[in-house]
């Protein structure tokens, strides 16, 4: 990041079937925008549908009037402006005594999303849910694995962690995952499982632009026809 340039997270206020939330912009913009978003729900699907750039940053219950999720929003290449490894990005949910079941929050994950990331930060990649013991990517450096630590909280104290994810009714979410994987990985280094170019910007790929610079040409303006 230049020093001529501010990076300023937007955000927009979010209401979540009752549970309201906020929404951020990660890329660098102008000057910071509230939006309201009351009767918005379906309207803001159109940015929190692209997770590359929009993300949810927090939520909260409406009737306990307290915060029940909050994700790191962070990007490493966009504070630092170049590749510099990949993002481990974390969520923290409170669940019971009037917030979503344990049950409801890890149900999500029994299907195999995609995420951004893989080799290079640089691939499509689907999510995989795993125990803390297989929490070490490998193939194309994945799939992204997912994992979910479980917590009491008593007396101010967090009690556990019990390992959410090592339990065989996520068996089929692993399956699909690989399933999904050697989809993808057929593509080789074409989208949709490498990242679009927009994407790419804080990778090798300016480096790349560097190197073949002086090897691109401009197309020949091609003859029009006259008319008859």
């Amino acid at each position: 990041m230049t020093s001529s340039q501010t990076r300023v997270h937007r955000w927009c206020q979010v209401p979540t079937l009752g549970y309201p939330g906020e929404s951020r912009d990660i890329r660098p913009v102008g000057p910071s925008g509230r939006p309201s978003a009351r009767r918005t729900l379906y309207e803001m699907l159109m940015f929190i549908g692209a997770p590359a750039r929009y993300v949810i940053h927090s939520v909260e219950s409406k009737t306990l009037h307290e915060q029940a999720v909050a994700t790191s929003t962070q990007r490493l290449s966009l504070i630092a402006g170049k590749y510099v490894g990949k993002d481990d990005p974390v969520m923290i949910v409170r669940c019971q005594s009037g917030l979503p079941a344990l049950g409801e929050v890890l149900e999500p994950f029994a299907f195999a999303y995609t995420a951004g990331g893989c080799m290079r930060g640089s691939h499509h990649a689907p999510m995989m849910p795993v125990s803390v013991d297989d929490a070490h990517p490998a193939r194309f450096d994945g799939p992204p694995r997912v994992v979910a630590l479980g917590f009491q909280v008593h007396e101010g104290k967090l009690i556990g962690p019990r390992d959410l994810f090592d339990d065989p009714s996520f068996d089929r979410a692993r399956a699909q995952t690989n399933e999904v994987m050697d989809y993808l990985r057929r593509h080789g280094p074409f989208e949709p499982h490498r990242l679009p170019l927009e994407d790419l910007e804080y990778t090798t790929m300016a480096q790349l632009e560097k190197q073949l610079a002086d090897r691109w040409q401009t197309m020949p303006t091609a003859a029009v026809p006259a008319p008859r």
